[in-house]
């Protein structure tokens, strides 16, 4: 094919060249699915492996009960997180 490389080379640029085919196909399948699915709103239930949140009289260990200094503490910490 090309008189100034090697035939390793050729089999390597033809082999490159597929791959670089099959990639462009399946990022180009991949992005037209991805353009007409849509789910419906509210059908997600959100992640299966993260558990749902419980209220606090789940476990006595589950909850903590600060000083008053800790709770002006956290207040304060709070006061200070900017709100966008």
């Amino acid at each position: 094919m090309f008189p100034s490389i090697s035939l390793a080379q050729e089999i390597g640029l033809a082999v490159l060249l597929v791959a670089a085919f099959i990639w462009i196909l399946g990022l180009g399948h991949m992005m037209w699915d991805s353009r007409f699915h849509h789910p419906e709103p509210g059908s997600f239930e959100g992640l299966s492996v993260i558990p749902a949140q419980r209220d606090s009289s789940a476990h006595p260990l589950e909850r903590v009960e600060l000083t008053e200094a800790e709770q002006q503490a956290f207040a304060g910490l709070v006061r200070t997180i900017p709100l966008h």
